[in-house]
């Protein structure tokens, strides 16, 4: 087999891998990278209407959005993917043309992507031509999935991203039983330092920052991923508010976060065995909390912020690259009572990351914003750590090859000195081809 690296090489972002084996021609992941400046994989025109097929991991636009520029230029196979992935993939994908209207994706390039999108289920393999297909659960959102490759001899495994811990809404990744002679793995938090601390004690220190906010009458803006951290967030601010632990104060859900939680309630069959059975068994439904006021009208941000009360927003984006938190921080940075709180991971280049190092002054609709709210960082990661991604080449048998992708060059690089003495392992470079 043949694999190209046309994104996520040395870099997070814009993930896109070709496979070719056996006739057959198919891509891992069709994603952009968001920031000053959209970023397209680097996979050549040509390429593109000799596709046989594309399967995504996952619904995250760095894995997904570069589907419609895919469709508007030429390509007319399908796209495989799990059904709830299939279904958030649209409400961002949507999004994403709203704020970005880029100009190559054309009416009937949404249309041939809605017409040729396919569901598959998880352990079960399917065929693209001469390749067969396996998704296998990967922990890191709704859908999430790792993605097996065989040409009959040699099997090729696929992260996409992946997390072992178990959350709020999902099991781990399963890992049990795999075999394959290359694996291409996501190295988000590679670095030797890229340690989380225990959930417990992170979601201790999140719960007390925000009480002592509302405590002082401020208000507290988590900018969030849609899609997962939002719907992580959102139970555990629920359960703490219901237990008495967080004084009754608004939540505010704002942005795409409503859809994706609708979208999640729809598909709670693919979420932990114990949610499923708290809205089975009981009365209570986490998605549907008497908690949570949703943002319908635009104009009721104005009111949100300029009320004389304690409030918690929760609203989109994760990096504050665009989306309702644009309006929140320029409303709510002057005040020193006020709280921004990061919840993931921000990317080099973004809003979020200039923040989250500290910056006082930033950019914002080309004026000077002056930042005097507070800003603190903890970490709710649906990415493995450090110490979970040592532990993943040890759980699959039959392994020679480490291909390691979407991350920061540094932190690829530390993972492959760790990875070396015993696997071929290559940090790869924009549109480099290997043949394994």
């Amino acid at each position: 087999m043949e694999i190209t690296f046309f994104g996520a090489a040395g870099e997070v972002g814009r993930s896109c891998i070709m496979i070719k084996g056996n006739g057959t021609k198919i891509l891992l992941d069709a994603g952009v990278k968001l920031g000053e400046q959209t970023e397209y994989p680097q996979l050549p025109q040509g390429e593109i209407k000799e596709i046989d097929g594309i399967v995504i991991s996952h619904a995250h636009l760095d894995h997904s959005g570069y589907l419609p520029h895919l469709y508007s230029a030429g390509y007319h196979g399908k796209t495989y993917a799990m059904k709830p992935t299939l279904e958030l993939m649209n409400v961002l994908i949507s999004d994403y043309m709203r704020l970005s209207s880029p100009k190559d994706v054309t009416k009937e390039g949404l249309a041939g992507l809605a017409k040729n999108s396919v569901a598959v289920e998880f352990k079960k393999e399917f065929k693209i031509k001469g390749l067969s297909v396996t998704l296998i659960p990967a922990g890191h959102i709704l859908g999430s999935a790792l993605i097996r490759v065989s040409d009959g001899h040699e099997a090729v495994l696929y992260t996409g991203d992946i997390n072992l811990s178990k959350t709020k809404l999902l099991n781990g990744a399963d890992l049990r039983g795999l075999n394959a002679k290359t694996l291409i793995m996501e190295s988000t938090y590679g670095a030797e330092g890229d340690e989380f601390r225990p959930e417990r004690d992170n979601i201790h220190d999140f719960i007390s920052s925000v009480k002592e906010s509302i405590k002082e009458g401020g208000k507290v803006v988590v900018p969030s991923f849609a899609v997962g951290r939002a719907q992580e967030v959102l139970f555990i601010l629920d359960d703490y508010m219901n237990s008495g632990a967080v004084p009754k104060v608004p939540i505010y859900v704002d942005g795409m976060i409503t859809k994706a939680m609708r979208i999640h309630r729809h598909n709670v069959i693919y979420c932990r065995k114990e949610l499923q059975s708290m809205i089975l068994m009981s009365d209570y439904d986490p998605f549907k909390s008497e908690n949570f006021v949703q943002v319908e009208k635009k104009s009721m941000r104005n009111t949100i912020v300029s009320k004389d009360e304690s409030s918690i927003i929760v609203t989109t984006s994760g990096m504050i690259t665009g989306g309702p938190i644009m309006f929140y921080l320029k409303k709510m940075a002057g005040n020193p009572l006020n709280k921004l709180i990061l919840v993931g991971y921000q990317a080099q280049g973004t809003l979020g990351r200039a923040l989250q190092e500290g910056a006082k002054k930033v950019k914002l609709d080309g004026s000077d914003l002056n930042i005097q709210m507070s800003v603190e960082l903890y970490h709710m990661s649906a990415h493995a750590d450090r110490k979970q991604l040592e532990s993943i080449p040890g759980k699959i048998s039959g392994l020679s090859n480490i291909f390691i992708v979407h991350g920061e060059k540094s932190k690829s690089e530390s993972l492959k000195k760790y990875f070396e003495s015993k696997y071929n392992t290559v940090v790869p470079r924009l549109g480099e081809k290997f043949t394994i």
